[in-house]
C-alpha cells in the first residue's frame, strides 16, 4: 500500500458537500473576482488571526510583495531574512528593488537567529522578514524589540503557520504585517492559488487594497502603480469552508506529531522540537539524519512518499548568486538542507499510517 506525502483528495472527500455548495453559490452569484465572498473570507480570517484587517490576494508571494511595498521598501533599501526558506521569501524582496540581507537559522527551531539579525542591521535596513518555518513561529518578542529600536517594519512570513500560536497569541496579530499562502498543500489550502496579508494598521490595509487592484481607490482612478493580485471569488468561497475546519485539522496534525514523536523517540534520527514559546501546527513533520537521501529512497521502496524542504538554501541557488553569498556563509542552513526529510503529514492520516511510517523509518535506520 502506498502512503502519499500529502493527500488532497482525502481532504476534499471529507468536506465535499460543503465545498460543492460553496462553488455552486459563487457560480450562481456571478461575481468571480473579489466581491462579497472574498470580503467575507477576509473578515473571518482576520478574526481567526486576531487582526483588525485582512486583505486577500492571489498568492502568498503577492502577499509578501505588497506588504513590502506598503511598508515603503524600495530600491536602495535592505531587508533581512533567512536563506533556509522557500525562494519566494527572498524573491519578493528582489521584486521591490531592495537588497535581501540573509542571516542564518537556529539549528533547533530552523527560524531566524536573533543575534545575527541584530548584527546585520545597517542604516539601509528598512524591514525584517522572520519565517515561521514548517508551522512553528519564530521567536517574535526579541525580533519586535530589535526592530522597534531601529524603526524597522516587521513582516512575518507565515505561509506555513496558519493557526500557530506565539506565547498564546495567534500568528497574524503580532508583527506590522503578516503574509499567508493558501497554496493547495498548506494547512489552509485553496483549490488553486491564494494569499492574505493581515495587519492592525488601517494605513497598510488601505494601501494594500489599492496595490492589489491596479492602484485604484475608485474605478479608473489609479493613485498608485498597482498590480493584478486579486483573489478569485471561488477561492474565497472554498477557503471559507475550509477555515471552519482548520482548528480540527490543526489538532489532528499536532496529535499525529505527538504519536510520531513517541514511535520514533529512541530511533537514530533527530525529531522536530516544539519551542517553549510556540504552539506548532506541523505543516510539515521534519526529521533529520545524515543519511537523508538513503532513508528517503528506502521509504519510497516501501511505498512511503516523503519530501525535502528545502534541499538548497536560497543563497546557493543559481538564480540568486548575485546576492554575493557562497557556500559556508550560513552553516546551520546548509547543514539542515543536507539532512532534513519531511515525513507524511496531513489530518486524514490514520494511526496505522503513522505506525507504518515509523516502523519503516526505524527499520531503515537500524539497517
Amino acid at each position: 500500500m502506498t502512503i502519499p506525502f500529502v493527500d488532497l483528495k482525502a481532504q476534499y472527500h471529507g468536506i465535499k458537500a460543503e465545498v460543492d455548495s460553496a462553488v455552486s453559490r459563487v457560480l450562481a452569484d456571478g461575481q468571480y473576482v473579489l466581491g462579497e465572498e472574498v470580503a467575507a473570507f477576509e473578515r473571518e480570517f482576520g478574526a481567526f488571526c486576531g487582526a483588525r484587517h485582512a486583505i486577500a490576494v492571489n498568492s502568498g508571494t503577492s502577499a509578501l510583495h505588497l506588504a513590502l511595498l506598503a511598508a515603503g521598501v524600495g530600491p536602495g533599501d535592505e531587508v533581512i531574512t533567512v536563506p533556509f526558506t522557500f525562494v519566494a521569501t527572498v524573491a519578493a524582496i528582489c521584486y521591490t528593488g531592495a537588497r535581501p540581507v540573509l542571516v542564518d537559522v537556529d539549528p533547533v527551531s530552523y527560524t531566524m537567529k536573533i543575534e545575527q539579525f541584530d548584527q546585520a542591521i545597517t542604516p539601509r535596513t528598512r524591514a525584517v522578514i522572520p519565517v515561521h518555518l514548517y508551522g512553528q513561529p519564530a521567536d517574535m518578542d526579541p525580533i519586535l524589540e530589535i526592530a522597534k529600536r531601529h524603526n524597522l517594519a516587521v513582516i512575518e512570513d507565515a505561509a506555513q503557520a496558519h493557526g500557530a500560536l506565539y506565547k498564546g497569541r495567534p500568528v497574524g496579530s503580532t508583527g506590522d504585517l503578516t503574509c499567508f499562502s493558501f497554496y493547495p498543500s498548506k494547512n489552509l489550502g485553496a483549490c488553486g492559488e491564494g494569499g492574505m496579508v493581515t495587519t492592525n494598521s488601517p494605513e497598510y490595509d488601505h494601501t494594500i487594497r489599492m496595490l492589489r487592484d491596479w492602484g485604484d481607490d475608485r474605478k479608473y482612478h489609479h493613485r498608485l502603480k498597482g498590480y493584478n493580485y486579486r483573489m478569485d471569488a471561488l477561492q474565497g468561497g472554498i477557503l471559507r469552508v475550509k477555515l471552519g475546519h482548520l482548528k480540527t485539522w490543526s489538532d489532528a496534525r499536532r496529535a499525529h506529531a505527538h504519536l510520531y514523536n513517541q514511535l520514533l523517540a529512541d530511533s537514530a534520527i533527530i525529531l522536530p522540537n516544539e519551542m517553549p514559546y510556540a504552539q506548532h501546527v506541523y505543516h510539515l513533520y521534519v526529521v533529520r539524519t545524515k543519511e537523508r537521501d538513503a532513508l528517503s529512497k528506502t521509504l519510497l521502496a516501501s511505498g512511503i512518499h516523503t519530501g525535502i524542504h528545502y534541499p538548497i538554501p536560497v543563497h546557493l541557488q543559481e538564480g540568486y548568486r548575485d546576492l554575493g553569498f557562497g557556500a559556508g556563509d550560513f552553516p546551520c542552513s546548509e547543514q539542515a538542507a543536507r539532512e532534513v526529510l519531511s515525513l507524511p503529514m496531513y489530518p486524514e492520516l490514520s494511526t496505522w499510517h503513522l505506525e507504518t511510517v515509523a516502523a519503516a523509518v526505524r527499520k531503515a535506520c537500524a539497517g
